[in-house]
């Protein structure tokens, strides 16, 4: 969705409007605002789900997160620290780079460190591991290296990437709220509709009527159509909880809430306890596993991180009209050396990774287009650090509605990908179909880029391919082999 013409925006004139380029870049103070909230509204989930992934599992040693044997303690503090970093290096992006983007605890990543790695060393040892990762990503930032591998994709390739983000997003967006399920039974399709291919439940249709008002107010281009439409449905959640008392969703009560029960907390605000930060062993790891198995370890967490960001960052930027002729995005080293200290910052808070979340597009849907948003963003993380309501009144069923709108949007992005030319056909294709598929961005990208070498390699053009792609593919090729090489070397 491109953005609307800088001499129709207006936004208060003074500080915040120069240092954030706000009519410069055709947004006003008022859609910053609301789209950092937008943001913050669909990705506050992290502070509770990650918690729940990483507070409850128990490491090498026998010992919960911040070495301690109380899984409840442990959840506490992550839920503290998860929402600390997200708010600060969410801050960060907004002053440094100047980009509506947010980050916090990557999904994925941290279960992958939870279930795959902690379960061989210490937590600690574990994010020593997150921590050298990030740090090894600075540096590839800091020499030009990454930039340069973002700026040999081929054009057409990039908007791939932005589509099947899209698509991705709004796959979690119907997976989240329960609209799209996998089946219980053992022999079926991967996915379905509802429970038995049968809408169940209140929660589903508050995400409907969420996702028809939300639509509704965007076609009729109402200002704040997104927030309006997660805030009613936020409302309605709590009523009607309050009168049905649904409870969580789980295997007894399907349709039940998808992760948090939209009621009013008994207890409004809470005392940070910080005591995760800096509990992290920086080569602990490597005694533990020996350098091999820590080395790949480090190397699987680095090319997810690597490529995740330059997608996402991609996505936004097509989304909020910044992209320039080569589509990149404004300031991109500023962007890429942020989310790498986003990274070490989550090792060494002890909460896993952090990394650019696609949520972030659903604010630039609300029409957020600068830094500023971020720091709304972030400013909105802080404050959950004590006022629990934020975190737990919005659930998945009044907040996912947002993604899937904004997947409609970027998908719209494929017109611009020539289908004719299988050369970048295919590529663009596989990229956009495994994101979802695999529900991993990098998968997505990892998929695009190594058939584009091998369609040019076997239609006799490989000068055509640009060396960093040489590279980075055969990176990729690594990566999906990580698995059974791991294996043999270990």
């Amino acid at each position: 969705m491109s953005s609307p013409p800088a001499a129709t925006a207006r936004s208060g004139s003074g500080f915040l409007d120069s240092f954030f380029k706000i009519s410069q870049r055709g947004s006003t103070l008022g859609r910053e605002v609301r789209g950092g909230l937008v943001t913050f509204f669909t990705m506050a989930y992290i502070v509770v789900l990650n918690p729940l992934i990483i507070g409850t599992v128990k490491d090498g040693a026998g010992q919960y997160v911040g070495g301690g044997t109380d899984p409840g303690l442990a959840i506490a503090k992550i839920a503290v620290a998860t929402a600390l970093v997200a708010g600060v290096i969410t801050i960060l992006m907004g002053l440094v780079a100047n980009f509506p983007l947010a980050l916090a605890t990557g999904l994925g990543l941290n279960a992958f460190i939870a279930f795959s790695v902690a379960s061989k060393m210490t937590w600690a040892d574990a994010m020593g591991l997150v921590v050298i990762e990030g740090i090894i990503i600075l540096v590839l930032v800091l020499t030009g290296f990454r930039r340069a591998v973002f700026e040999a994709v081929p054009r057409q390739l990039k908007i791939a990437i932005s589509v099947g983000i899209g698509l991705f997003i709004a796959f979690i967006g119907v997976v989240d709220a329960g609209f799209v399920r996998r089946p219980s039974a053992a022999g079926g399709p991967p996915v379905e509709l509802g429970v038995g291919g049968n809408l169940r439940g209140w929660p589903v249709l508050i995400f409907v009527i969420g996702l028809v008002l939300i639509i509704t107010l965007y076609a009729r281009k109402v200002k704040g159509a997104i927030l309006i439409g997660i805030l009613t449905a936020t409302v309605l959640a709590i009523v009607v909880e309050s009168i049905a008392n649904i409870g969580a969703r789980s295997a007894e009560n399907p349709g039940g809430w998808g992760l948090s029960v939209p009621k009013l907390p008994d207890q409004w605000f809470t005392t940070p306890n910080l005591d995760t930060i800096g509990e992290f062993n920086l080569f602990g790891s490597f005694e533990k596993v020996g350098v091999v198995s820590a080395l790949l370890l480090i190397f699987t967490l680095m090319l997810a991180d690597f490529f995740d960001t330059m997608g996402t960052m991609t996505a936004i930027g097509a989304e909020a009209g910044l992209l320039d002729a080569e589509g990149n995005p404004p300031n991109a080293q500023r962007i890429l050396i942020v989310d790498s200290v986003a990274a070490a910052a989550g090792g060494a808070a002890s909460v896993s990774s952090n990394t650019s979340y696609i949520e972030s597009a659903s604010g630039v849907g609300e029409g957020a287009r600068t830094g500023l948003a971020s720091v709304v963003t972030g400013i909105c993380f802080l404050i959950s650090m004590v006022v629990a309501p934020l975190v737990t009144l919005v659930p998945y069923e009044a907040a996912t509605p947002a993604l899937v709108l904004v997947g409609f949007l970027m998908m719209a992005q494929v017109k611009g990908i020539d289908f004719d030319d299988l050369e970048v056909a295919i590529p663009a294709f596989l990229t956009i179909i495994l994101m979802p598929f695999t529900y991993s961005i990098s998968a997505g990208i990892g998929a695009g880029f190594v058939s584009y070498v091998v369609l040019k390699v076997v239609r006799g053009k490989a000068r055509q391919i640009h060396p960093l792609m040489w590279i980075v593919s055969a990176l990729f090729v690594v990566y999906f082999a990580i698995g059974p090489l791991g294996d043999w070397l270990t």
